[in-house]
């Protein structure tokens, strides 16, 4: 069984792209109110420079306009921070085995 393991974390956007190139993180949980670049550009420059890694939007913004950008995106999930933390857990354990 693999098993998850922070390997990272980043305080802004462009800390959070650096982050991936140096680490090759498997899973990038991003919010999409972050300062300095936002999630939204955030994972459009890390689907690039990473395309094997699986992106997760854990935020407050599940506006419309959000879920949109990350259908575009093809973010693996979009969590909103008041679903129950088990929603997480849930969404992380099945994108580690690799279960839809």
């Amino acid at each position: 069984m693999r098993v998850a393991v922070v390997c990272g974390e980043a305080e802004n956007g462009k800390l959070a792209i650096a982050k991936v190139r140096s680490l090759q993180p498997d899973i990038v949980l991003l919010d999409i109110g972050m300062p300095v670049m936002d999630g939204v550009q955030t994972a459009y420059e890390i689907r690039r420079i990473a395309p094997y890694a699986k992106i997760v939007f854990f935020t407050v913004n599940d506006s419309p306009e959000a879920v949109t950008a990350a259908k575009l995106l093809g973010v693996e999930a979009l969590i909103a921070k008041s679903s129950p933390a088990r929603v997480l857990v849930s969404t992380i354990e099945k994108l580690i085995t690799g279960q839809s």
